[in-house]
């Protein structure tokens, strides 16, 4: 389990990303599926992580999406955060890792990935750097170069996009001085 002074975050890994993708259900949300008796969804994310999102696009790292489900309300929340790629319905994550790398001009490589379960593992393998929130399934566990403190939509990404601000000498221009919080003031 990772620590939240953050000893074990592959910093050296993460100098040379560009693009953290995310999974939806179990990353960007607790995994929950709320549906109503006429069968819409529902999904809680939090804002706290959704600020994460907003720190490292303004470090020039790109967000993306890579979801199983199809859901209108990942759209809304895409557009909210002003994230550009998304890709719903994809049961073959790996092909849609392949075309996220066409669409966005980003090479595995300089991706980061977070996943919480079996379907996120095949692109997780050609990322870069592969991240689980604390809750994740533990064949994903078993893989991740890090795994944060924090479960699925409750601070893991959060904490994974202040570690990528650190790694990229990003953190004094995007949150020091603009906070006035060093690293240590967020148990890093």
């Amino acid at each position: 389990m990772a620590g939240h002074k953050g000893f074990d975050f592959p910093f050296e890994k993460a100098t040379n990303i560009r693009m953290l993708i995310l999974d939806v259900d179990g990353v960007m949300t607790d995994g929950s599926i709320v549906m109503d008796k006429n069968g819409d969804e529902h999904k809680a994310f939090n804002v706290r992580d959704g600020h994460g999102i907003k720190m490292i696009q303004r470090a020039g790292i790109q967000i993306a999406i890579i979801t199983g489900r199809s859901s209108p309300v990942v759209q809304a929340r895409a557009s909210d955060l002003g994230i550009e790629f998304v890709i719903q319905k994809c049961l073959n994550k790996a092909e849609g890792l392949a075309r996220l790398e066409q669409e966005s001009g980003i090479a595995a490589k300089h991706c980061a990935m977070m996943g919480d379960d079996v379907i996120d593992l095949p692109p997780m393998y050609k990322c870069g750097l592969s991240l689980a929130p604390a809750d994740a399934h533990i064949s994903v566990t078993n893989y991740a170069d890090w795994i944060s403190d924090y479960p699925g939509g409750r601070g893991a990404i959060r904490q994974a996009a202040e570690a990528l601000l650190i790694a990229q000498n990003s953190w004094d221009e995007i949150v020091f001085n603009r906070y006035n919080v060093s690293p240590a003031d967020c148990g890093w």
